[in-house]
C-alpha cells in the first residue's frame, strides 16, 4: 500500500492571471501558500481482477476506461496502471470551497501511483502532469496555480508565461513572520460549496475586457511578496489583501454575493485588516486577517460560524506509507 498527502491551498493575491486568457497575452503571477489540510490518497493491489475506487461513492470498474471519477481515471491511464488495484481518496475540507481541492487530489493520485509503480517523480512533473489531465484532456477552465502549490508546498511566487512555462519561487520569509501569520488568519466556512468552473468559464470569457483591473491584480501579488520577504510586514499584508478583494470582486461573474459582502464588511467594522473570499469566487472560505485580539469580535459579528484552524504546510505533496508489499 502507498498513501500520498498532499496539501490544500490559499490564493492570496493575483488569481485569475493564471489563466491561459491572460497568461497567454502577458505574464501572469500568483501569491500562495498550502495550508495544514489535505488530500488522502491510497493505492493498493486488489484480489478481485478488477479497479475499485472509494470516494464519497463506491465504484466497481472492469477496466480503467470505465472508471467513472474523471481524474482517477485520466491519472491511470497517464500512469500505466491499470486493474487490479484499489484506490481511496478522503480530503479534511469538502470539494468546491476555494481551496483547489481538484488540483490537489490529482497531484495526489499521481504521487500515489507513481509511487505504487517504485517511481520517483520531481515536483514540476507532478504539476505538469496534474496540469495536462486537468487542462489538456479533461478541458477544465481552470487556472494553474493550484497544481504547483500543492506539488510544491509552502510559501510561492508564482509566475505563469506566454509560452506555457511556470516559475515557482519559494518566497525567504522568517518563521517568526508565518508563525505571526498562523496567529492572525481566520478562516470561516459560508456553509455553501459552488461550481468555480461556471465563474472561471465566465472570467476566462471575459478577460479581454477586464485586463487593466488584472494587471493590478497581478502586481499586487509582487507587491506582497515584498511584504512578506524584505519587510515581514503583515499589516501590509493585510491591506494589499483588502485591496485585491476590492478588485476582485469588481470584477464581477458572480464572484461575490451580498451575503458574502455583509460577512466581509461586519469583519470589517469588527477589526478586520483585510481578507477575500477564497477560490474563484461565489462561496467557500472567507479569509480574514485581524489582531488576535479582536478574533472574538470578528467571529462574535459573524455569527460564530463554522471555522477552519490556519495553519502553514512548508512540504508540499509527499508519500507518508509505503507498506513492505504491494
Amino acid at each position: 500500500m502507498i498513501i500520498s498527502q498532499t496539501p490544500y491551498r490559499v490564493s492570496f493575491a493575483g488569481g485569475g492571471t493564471d489563466l491561459p486568457a491572460f497568461f497567454r497575452r502577458e505574464v501572469g503571477a500568483v501569491l500562495s501558500v498550502t495550508i495544514s489540510r489535505h488530500a488522502y490518497v491510497t493505492v493498493h493491489s486488489r484480489f478481485e481482477p478488477n479497479i475499485r475506487v472509494a470516494y464519497s461513492r463506491t465504484e466497481v470498474a472492469d477496466d480503467v476506461d470505465h472508471v467513472q471519477h474523471e481524474l482517477v481515471r485520466e491519472a491511470l491511464r497517464l500512469t500505466g496502471l491499470g486493474k487490479p488495484l484499489e484506490i481511496t481518496t478522503v480530503g479534511d475540507v469538502p470539494a468546491g470551497t476555494g481551496l483547489g481541492s481538484s488540483s490537489t487530489l490529482t497531484v495526489g493520485l499521481l504521487h500515489a501511483l507513481y509511487g505504487y509503480r517504485g517511481q520517483v517523480v520531481d515536483r514540476y512533473r507532478l504539476a505538469r502532469e496534474a496540469v495536462r489531465i486537468e487542462v489538456d484532456v479533461l478541458k477544465k477552465p481552470i487556472g494553474l496555480q493550484d497544481q504547483y502549490a500543492a506539488a510544491m508546498g509552502g510559501l510561492n511566487y508564482i509566475e505563469f508565461h506566454p509560452d506555457g512555462v511556470v516559475d515557482v519561487h519559494p518566497v525567504p520569509c522568517r518563521a517568526e513572520t508565518l508563525d505571526e501569520l498562523e496567529r492572525r488568519v481566520l478562516m470561516f466556512y459560508t456553509a455553501s460549496n459552488r461550481d468555480a468552473d461556471q465563474i472561471l468559464r465566465r472570467q476566462s470569457e471575459g478577460t479581454a475586457d477586464r485586463m487593466p483591473i488584472l494587471r493590478r491584480m497581478r502586481d499586487l501579488a509582487a507587491d506582497m511578496r515584498l511584504a512578506f520577504s524584505e519587510r515581514g510586514d503583515l499589516d501590509e499584508v493585510a491591506r494589499l489583501l483588502h485591496a485585491g478583494w476590492e478588485l476582485k470582486r469588481s470584477l464581477g461573474f458572480g464572484i461575490t454575493s451580498e451575503r458574502i459582502d455583509a460577512w466581509y464588511d461586519a469583519a470589517l467594522r469588527a477589526g478586520a485588516q483585510g481578507g477575500k473570499l477564497l477560490g474563484a469566487g461565489g462561496e467557500g472560505f472567507l479569509l480574514v486577517v485581524a489582531p488576535p485580539d479582536r478574533h472574538a469580535a470578528i467571529r462574535e459579528a459573524l455569527g460564530h460560524p463554522r471555522e477552519l484552524k490556519f495553519g502553514v504546510d512548508r512540504r508540499g505533496s509527499r508519500i507518508i506509507f509505503i507498506s513492505e508489499q504491494h
